[in-house]
């Protein structure tokens, strides 16, 4: 299992993070990462929603900390704000944390941050 590493994230912008990702994908599929290309990271994302997985458990390959699983979106019937009924997108998420690396109510912080960036991702661009 290669999982490539995005170095330097939180300097990057979300276009810059996207590019990279989308270079370090396709050459991971094919074996041609340099070992700094997949080594050292500390938080890993599998996402299993691009082939239609609902949801499922991620599990934390050493030495990352904290794997997080990306469901498909799926539209299904909510309760709106005003109370109504209507139809929405919704994606399963699931943080898994090494407890001896992470404790679990900062993992917890981590997902929440995440759900609020995803409902409001005009904040990540401003």
């Amino acid at each position: 299992l290669f999982t490539p590493v995005l170095r330097d994230a939180e300097k990057k912008s979300l276009s810059t993070l996207s590019a990279e990702m989308k270079d370090l994908a396709a050459r991971a599929k094919t074996r041609k990462l340099a070992p700094q290309e997949y080594q050292g990271g500390s938080f890993a994302i599998s996402n299993l929603g691009m082939m239609g997985i609902e949801n499922f458990d991620a599990v934390i390959n050493p030495p990352h900390g904290a794997i997080l699983a990306v469901g498909a979106g799926i539209r299904k019937p909510v309760v709106l704000a005003d109370g109504t009924l209507g139809i929405a997108t919704v994606m399963s998420m699931t943080l898994s944390v090494d407890h001896r690396v992470i404790d679990g109510a900062l993992g917890a912080e981590v997902l929440k941050a995440v759900v609020e960036a995803l409902e409001n991702p005009m904040a990540m661009l401003a």
